[in-house]
């Protein structure tokens, strides 16, 4: 396995143990990285954060994949770093995802309103169909959809859009016709 530098030359020059990433380059989609994030993003270390994934987009990474699974908290501040990516790669014909995004991070997105700019996907292999299609889904690929209450993690079944309650915790959900999910 490549190391950061070898993928990204340079990206681990500055380090921050609050927050560990972890670099794949995927071959079978041009310009694809996952970034494994381990750790928090907050105030004191997203400047850091946004200087070392500034470094993938400049060398020429536009659709970027970030694995949020060992992502323990983002605060307000974090977010606004992705949405300085998503920014950055748009013009670049890019895009980003995030990936197995843990419950009481997804709510930081909801509350703040940024969980419908976000492509939100549950693995790496809907990730990499989305790019593999240029994110061009019809709504008839999309449902069924099998997807994980984001208060209480329950595995849910969604066979339209719509607005529909979770089976668990009751919380009132909504499904759009791209397969988001978002709370109320």
């Amino acid at each position: 396995m490549a190391n950061n530098n070898e993928i990204v030359n340079g990206f681990d020059i500055e380090k921050d143990d609050s927050l560990k990433i972890r670099l794949q380059k995927l071959d079978s989609v041009k310009g694809c990285l996952v970034l494994y994030l381990t750790g928090y993003i907050d105030t004191y270390n997203s400047n850091l954060f946004q200087k070392r994934v500034t470094k993938a987009i400049e060398a020429g990474y536009s659709k970027l994949i970030f694995h949020c699974g060992s992502l323990t908290y983002v605060s307000s501040t974090g977010i606004g770093s992705f949405t300085h990516f998503l920014k950055a790669v748009k013009p670049r014909s890019g895009d980003l995802v995030l990936l197995e995004i843990q419950p009481k991070v997804y709510e930081v997105f909801q509350l703040l309103g940024f969980s419908q700019f976000f492509n939100i996907k549950d693995n790496l292999d809907e990730a990499v169909s989305f790019f593999g299609s240029e994110g061009d889904m019809k709504t008839d690929d999309v449902f069924p959809k099998i997807f994980r209450c984001p208060i209480c993690s329950k595995k849910l079944k969604a066979v339209k859009a719509g607005r529909f309650r979770c089976s668990e915790c009751k919380t009132i959900l909504a499904i759009d016709n791209s397969g988001q999910v978002f709370l109320g």
